[in-house]
């Protein structure tokens, strides 16, 4: 049993990695051999193979541990002393922790109304457009660039150099303000603005998502539709927002809950680009801080608590909308 716990050496590692996908490939073989065999074996057995493994891997990855980080949201920094609802006390009555909530308030409310509304404007923009593809390209390639890659590339946008003979600004932003007369900024240190600065990196990201989504949506409504409301007089903006808009109400669920989501949970960003220093610290970045890095297991559970609590009402309503999109088809 140590030989599997206790992994130093690169060898020891890559010889238990073959032993675990030899170990995967045998018990998924054992598991299609036994439910392959004549109709004498129950239905049972049969669904108890395919779904048995996968409920076991649910309940030790998924289930075990939230209930084991809800235990643990009751108790102090190290686990030895259970204190009730202190830390949560803690998290709403303390000023760091309410600029924390602050933050994730603001996150969650522009980014996915920001993104979606871009997303869609610009879907309808350039539906049927000559340069449709490459327009859409354009969008969707900030998402093939991971959370940490793309606030590398912003923390440089933004990178701040003093104003002094000699010294020449390399960020975008400040190059920019340098060249008409105005004096850089710091725009990541600067609170409240610099949270502001970081959102707009997320819709960034985001938007070629909900762009991606909306524009299949908005090719999907039958061209009766379409026809029946020219025919009555309805053109451009009306015919944005009395035809298209109500016809992908079911799309426009989907971005906003599912950018809402992502966005409860961003992370890389604001601990690539300022740390959560200066006033930037989300919920996210702020349970890791606590665990990770003040060691304050506590506390931390009860921030992962915390976020649990606010993605599950996102998803109910995700989920009921989809069904009654489902129920009108």
């Amino acid at each position: 049993m140590q030989w599997f716990l206790d992994a130093s050496t690169t060898g020891h590692k890559i010889a238990l990695m073959v032993v675990a996908i030899l170990l995967f490939a045998a018990v998924m073989a054992a598991i299609l051999f036994a439910v392959d065999r004549p109709r004498r074996v129950p239905n049972w057995v049969v669904a108890a193979g395919f779904v048995g493994p996968t409920l076991l891997l649910l309940a030790v990855g998924l289930v075990y541990p939230a209930l084991d980080t809800i235990r643990g949201s009751f108790y102090d920094r190290d686990g030895s002393e259970f204190v009730g609802l202190d830390n949560y006390v803690t998290v709403f009555t303390e000023d760091n922790f309410q600029t924390v909530l602050l933050n994730t308030l603001l996150w969650v409310v522009l980014v996915p109304l920001v993104t979606t509304g871009l997303g869609l404007v610009y879907a309808y923009l350039v539906d049927r457009t000559r340069f449709e593809g490459l327009a859409k390209a354009l969008v969707f390639l900030p998402m093939a660039i991971s959370m940490v890659g793309a606030g590398v590339i912003w923390k440089f946008v933004y990178e701040y150099r003093p104003d002094q003979p000699g010294v020449n600004q390399i960020g975008l932003l400040n190059q920019l303000l340098v060249m008409v007369g105005i004096e850089p900024r710091q725009f990541l240190l600067d609170a409240p603005s610099n949270t502001f600065y970081l959102i707009v990196v997320m819709i960034w990201i985001q938007a070629g998502f909900a762009m991606t989504v909306l524009s299949a949506a908005i090719k999907a409504i039958p061209d009766d539709i379409v026809e029946a409301a020219r025919l009555d007089g309805v053109s451009g903006f009306q015919m944005f927002r009395y035809v298209t808009v109500p016809s992908i109400r079911p799309a426009l669920v989907v971005v906003l809950t599912t950018v809402a989501i992502v966005t409860l949970k961003v992370f890389d960003v604001v601990r690539t680009m300022t740390g959560g220093q200066f006033g930037t610290s989300v919920v996210a970045n702020e349970f890791y801080t606590q665990a990770f890095r003040q060691f304050n297991v506590g506390l931390g559970a009860a921030l992962a608590v915390l976020l649990f609590v606010l993605v599950v009402p996102i998803i109910a309503y995700n989920v009921r909308q989809l069904r009654l999109a489902e129920e009108i088809r």
